[in-house]
């Protein structure tokens, strides 16, 4: 155990104890895991190394290639949850990823249905290992395009995690991410807001009255985020959780 700590800690790795822990438990065979760890020193994200992340509470799967959840979006799960409680909701998971927001929303809320989508067929086969067990459907395609016409206007909780990283800051962001996620998860144009302004002209079409939009946000970003929904119709707050290090900006129909 401790050669595996130091290999990881010399790779850079900062939760070195940790991350030892989590392959040797994802590991069938000495050789698997002498294996993982040859691609977790190379940079590969841990996530993607063993095929899962820890996400809400949960274990969810990730599979090579695909945006690995962070744990502040979380926000968008205590937020979405809370305001479900009451009801019987149903939640749109947009620009799913692995699925684990909208999947865990809806594991928190008994009786809920979710629907999930994403334009990558990767991102989709993923969505489906953790969405389909819980009575969900994903489907591939652009935003609302692949939706079936029936969720129109009945949509009560919809999650847009869409990116936000304006284009001249990917760069920036670990290697990790912008050398093994794909780049259409993390660009989220000049300004970091293209995607949320396309997400907010359809979304009234298929919310419910009173439905809400959660999408996270950088911080400086945020007023701007929510003059975008606001201007779409909706009425946005902003909602910061510091614990996180999370900005969410919500907005109701």
């Amino acid at each position: 155990m401790n050669d595996l700590v130091e290999t990881l800690r010399a790779a850079g790795c900062v939760f070195a104890e940790d991350e030892a822990r989590v392959l040797r438990e994802a590991a069938g065979t000495p050789a698997q895991l002498a294996a993982m760890t040859t691609r977790r020193v190379a940079g590969e994200p841990l996530e993607h190394v063993v095929g899962a992340v820890e996400f809400a509470g949960r274990r969810w799967a990730v599979a090579p290639g695909v945006f690995v959840p962070r744990q502040r979006s979380e926000l968008l799960v205590r937020t979405a949850v809370a305001a479900g409680r009451e009801e019987t909701p149903v939640v749109l998971d947009l620009c799913c990823g692995c699925g684990a927001l909208g999947a865990a929303t809806v594991a928190a809320l008994p009786g809920a249905r979710l629907v999930a989508a994403d334009l990558d067929p990767v991102a989709v086969a993923c969505a489906r290992h953790n969405v389909e067990p819980l009575g969900g459907r994903v489907f591939t395609g652009d935003l609302f395009a692949p939706l079936p016409a029936e969720l129109r206007g009945t949509v009560t909780i919809l999650l847009a995690n869409v990116p936000y990283v304006p284009t001249d800051e990917v760069a920036l962001m670990p290697p990790e991410a912008r050398e093994h996620e794909p780049r259409f998860a993390l660009d989220g144009g000049p300004d970091g807001l293209d995607l949320l302004r396309r997400v907010a002209a359809g979304a009234g079409d298929w919310l419910a009255p009173g439905g809400l939009l959660l999408t996270e946000t950088g911080e400086r970003q945020a007023p701007a985020a929510a003059a975008i929904l606001a201007g779409a119709g909706l009425h946005p707050e902003i909602v910061p959780d510091d614990d996180l290090g999370a900005t969410a900006v919500v907005a109701r129909r």
